[in-house]
């Protein structure tokens, strides 16, 4: 799982210092790797999975076993985004105040009991129930992970590990479609989709008991570090990173908050957000069923998925380390990524051959790697712990919008034609996402030139100094650098594109 970096900080020791400090280096962030980075990864493809689980479901039975009819499946996908919705503000404030290993661990669990008990459902009334509670329930992961992500890693290192863990989405995929299809071929007397949640629901709730052991809730308290180590991780994050994030002693400030709200790049990053998770909420819950739609069977539906799970965790992977291999080409990535799904989505409504459709539903999963690219420049451009935590917020209250929104685009009168409006919104929402990337990538380098001609340039390079002299800045670290500040007041911060 150990990822090593390209130009952040341990590279740089590893150029620039001691044999000793070389070990450390090294050392130190594969160690976090392995058990930071693990910990994230392995979850998030539980999360995925028992969130997803509901379209594979879905063509074993559990519309008809569930007496759904008109729109009811459409409105049981985006029910869960309410609960999501209505738990993200409060979460990550939550996040910030609690212990946020113990915290997880816990969400985790309660999780994992509700994906089991949506087993018991009968009616629209009980899975809708199940699945706002679901909701309810994760809200706290990714906002979580993103916070973790800041506590642990550097600006160079925030968009691998990002893209790692949220890869996860990619490779829970894969693995469900494949346990799906053993757990679709059991013949008992419950059917083949009580199966899956049950399962899925126990594996989710064991795996929680993992993560309150072995998850730290701060540097200081990771017991699989030594206390040279830990300095040392701390430091690292403070001189290369968005500023020390204490979990145990950090506050809310609503001057922040305030800050965070009348920041423009807020907006640009909210807007990314709703616009990808428009697409991804619809395919999230019809995807088996666009493909059943095209000619295919219920258990080929499932096989056929899998390509596309690899097709995103390779995106998402090889997106994300060229984010943190180049500083400023985040937002040509996201464009890059988007464009295939703008392609795929057009042939998908205006052709009717299988094998074509099927070709261009592939195109479609370049289009996930959009969010981790995005959340990989909040955490890079964002300095403040409770302006991070606000603006992850308002990313993820937007999230929920585009998927709430997203499998009401799927029309069950349009079933046998394909879901021709789906695809249309798809079309339409990814494209613009390669305008508004291109105003956040031009106003950013208007915002660096400007704080270039008020600060100075030497301003800007005496940080990069700092980071490429790590051995000398870390000795020279005072209380002033451990300060929770935001960006817009740390002199020589400059933003990554």
């Amino acid at each position: 799982m150990a990822i090593d970096p390209p130009t952040d900080i341990a590279e740089m020791e590893v150029q620039d210092v001691s044999p000793y400090t070389k070990a450390l280096a090294k050392r130190v962030l594969r160690k976090i790797d392995f058990r930071i980075l693990a910990i994230m990864f392995v979850t998030y493809n539980l999360n995925f999975m028992d969130k997803t689980i509901l379209s594979s479901a879905a063509v074993f039975g559990l519309e008809e076993d569930n007496h759904l009819v008109g729109t009811q499946y459409s409105w049981v996908g985006s029910i869960f985004y309410f609960g999501y919705l209505a738990f993200e503000y409060p979460t990550t404030v939550l996040i910030q105040k609690l212990p946020v290993g113990k915290y997880l661990s816990g969400v985790t669990l309660l999780w994992g009991a509700i994906v089991a008990s949506t087993a018991a459902c009968h009616s629209f009334g009980g899975l809708a129930t199940c699945r706002f509670l679901l909701g309810v329930a994760e809200a706290t992961i990714s906002p979580a992970f993103v916070y973790v992500t800041s506590i642990w890693y550097t600006r160079d290192e925030i968009p691998a590990r990002t893209g790692v863990w949220f890869a996860g989405n990619s490779c829970g995929g894969f693995i469900a479609s494949l346990l799906a299809y053993g757990i679709g071929q059991i013949h008992s007397s419950l059917s083949p989709w009580r199966w899956m949640f049950i399962i899925f629901g126990l594996i989710t709730s064991l795996w929680s008991v993992m993560v309150f052991f072995l998850l730290p809730d701060t540097i200081s308290q990771a017991s699989f570090l030594t206390e040279e180590e830990k300095q040392y991780a701390e430091d690292r994050v403070v001189l290369g990173g968005t500023g020390r994030v204490d979990p145990i002693n950090s506050r809310w400030k609503l001057e922040q908050v305030i800050e965070c709200l009348i920041d423009p790049k807020t907006y640009f990053f909210a807007a990314i957000s709703v616009l990808t998770q428009i697409p991804n909420g619809g395919t999230g819950s019809f995807g088996n069923l666009a493909i059943k739609s095209f000619g295919f069977t219920s258990l080929q539906s499932t096989l056929v998925s899998l390509p596309a799970s690899v097709i995103s965790m390779a995106t998402i992977l090889s997106t994300g380390w060229l984010a943190s291999r180049f500083h400023n080409i985040t937002t040509l990535l996201i464009i890059a990524v988007v464009l295939p799904p703008v392609v795929g989505s057009a042939i998908i409504f205006s052709v009717k051959t299988k094998g074509v459709r099927l070709f261009a539903y592939y195109c479609l999963q370049t289009g996930p790697s959009a969010i981790p690219l995005t959340l990989g420049l909040i955490s890079s451009n964002y300095k403040g712990v409770t302006k991070k935590m606000t603006v992850t917020a308002v990313v993820f209250l937007t999230y929920c919008a585009g998927n709430i929104a997203g499998p009401q685009t799927f029309k069950s009168s349009e079933a046998k034609q394909g879901y021709p409006t789906a695809f249309k919104a798809i079309l339409i929402c990814y494209g613009l996402v390669v305008l508004i990337s291109l105003g956040l990538r031009f106003y950013l380098m208007f915002v660096n030139n400007r704080r270039n001609k008020v600060e100075g340039d030497e301003a800007a390079r005496a940080r990069e100094v700092d980071r490429t002299a790590p051995e000398k800045a870390m000795a020279e670290l005072t209380a002033e650098d451990y300060e929770d500040i935001t960006d817009w007041k740390t002199v020589g911060f400059r933003y990554r594109l």
